[in-house]
């Protein structure tokens, strides 16, 4: 029996770098899985895009398809975008049995592949007690996102920093995180001796570039990376495609 196909459904931008850093991604996921059919696809701006890949895989033969939001968070894209693409899929390739995994947050790896990003910007284990983080998410509308961009936070700072704070890019409201450079002035504020930025967000774009900026003009110590093709990020989305294949919820019942 084969396993299902795996396809990586990442948003899309007209930045290059996110498309590359997309690619490179699932490259080091097809090494950890070699005998894994992977492919990619997106939502907008980029080719290919769901219906294009999908409509190949079936003209393949391909029976069974993991789709897996290439994700941080359950909001608006992996509510009603992907299910809305893979309901139509479903409808006009009926052999074609679709399963939606779950986004890839929140997930211990997403925290290891933060700190991970954060070391590589010149910070050491040794440098938690005097260092304030302030983990910049690109930004939503959704409350359920920034409410677990907040928890994502604790659990940072249980990690052992010395104070961590959510901030967005976008979107921000009365009521929810203020932006980067909100965050890392109010770190100085309350006296932490070092603030680094620590985009949340998997590959660079408009946003991620609006991160950088704030940081820049807060004058934050540290900017991180974005995740990107990160080995933790690759291991994330091989489990959430096990956790599919041994779970499976149809996209069509969505």
């Amino acid at each position: 029996m084969h396993s299902p196909a795996l396809l990586v459904i990442a948003h899309g931008s007209r930045d290059p770098r996110h498309a590359a850093t997309v690619h490179a991604l699932v490259r080091r996921v097809r090494s950890q899985k070699p005998e894994l059919r992977v492919s990619t696809a997106f939502l907008d701006f980029n080719a290919p895009s769901v219906p294009q890949v999908l409509e190949r895989m079936a003209n393949d033969g391909v029976r069974d398809v993991v789709a897996l939001p290439l994700l941080l968070t359950r909001a608006f894209h992996a509510k009603a975008d992907i299910p809305s693409v893979l309901r139509d899929a479903r409808t006009r390739h009926p052999r074609l049995r679709i399963t939606q995994a779950e986004v890839l947050g929140p997930s211990p790896l997403l925290l290891e592949a933060v700190e991970r990003r954060l070391y590589e910007a010149g910070l050491t284990p040794a440098d938690k007690r005097s260092t304030g983080v302030v983990l910049a998410s690109a930004g939503s509308s959704d409350p359920e996102a920034i409410a677990v961009i907040a928890d994502i936070a604790r659990e940072l700072r249980h990690t052992g920093w010395c104070a961590v704070r959510p901030a967005f890019a976008s979107a921000v409201t009365a009521a929810g995180p203020p932006r980067p450079e909100d965050a890392v002035r109010a770190l100085r504020a309350e006296g932490v001796a070092r603030v680094a930025v620590a985009p949340y967000v998997i590959a660079p774009g408009r946003l991620p570039d609006r991160i950088a900026a704030g940081a820049a003009s807060a004058s934050a110590d540290i900017l991180a990376d974005a995740l990107g093709p990160s080995p933790e990020l690759a291991r994330l989305l091989l489990e959430r495609y096990e956790q599919s294949c041994a779970t499976p919820v149809l996209a069509a019942a969505g």
